[in-house]
């Protein structure tokens, strides 16, 4: 199978960094193609312009763009991880949701009617945050986030969410809290029906 990651954060130290390399090695391992976007290594332009704009209302998208749109069609699974900042994805992440899921190719309106392109293929978030998972149930932030990310982005563009991981104190996690994670993780991968 193909799989594409799309990595955002610029700490190459991070759990994050650590869960992208994880990843990657039991995919190859496991005999599967792996495509990885490193948005911060590449120097990603997250900044929708008026030239993007009207591209998208032209049907066209710049070079760059483009590459990114041609390996997000090859992938069968896609896997974003990065981590919660201010209760979102950082800018760099947004602002390729921004310029490559564009109208015309992850989506479109059919008759007025909202239509997901990107069917046939599956998604897994992976998530870090400071706060603990129990203090963003207490105020409603964790079915937030899955809210404005799943439904906002992801099956809205057809995509098939198998996994969203919400790794909660993050920046304090233990060896072992961390180890167990992982497992959580690649386990997901090794399910045949969870990564299309």
């Amino acid at each position: 199978m193909k799989h594409l990651i799309i990595y955002a954060h610029p700490n190459e130290q991070s759990l994050n960094s650590y869960f992208k390399q994880q990843v990657v090695q039991a995919l190859r391992q496991d005999g599967h193609e792996v495509q990885v976007r490193d948005l911060y290594q590449q120097g990603f332009d997250p900044v929708l312009s008026m030239q993007d704009v009207l591209g998208q209302m032209q049907g066209t998208v710049e070079d760059k763009v483009r590459q990114e749109q041609d390996l997000i069609r090859w992938a069968d699974t896609l896997t974003f991880i990065y981590p919660i900042w201010w209760t979102g994805m950082p800018a760099i992440m947004k602002g390729y949701i921004d310029r490559v899921m564009s109208y015309g190719f992850a989506y479109r309106y059919d008759q007025g009617v909202q239509k997901g392109l990107l069917t046939g293929k599956s998604a897994v978030i992976i998530n870090t945050h400071g706060k603990s998972s129990q203090e963003y149930a207490a105020v409603g932030m964790d079915k937030a986030l899955s809210l404005t990310s799943d439904r906002g982005i992801y099956t809205y563009c057809g995509l098939d969410v198998k996994k969203h991981f919400f790794f909660g104190k993050a920046d304090r996690a233990t060896p072992e809290t961390v180890a167990d994670w992982t497992r959580e993780v690649l386990e997901v991968y090794s399910q045949s029906e969870a990564v299309v």
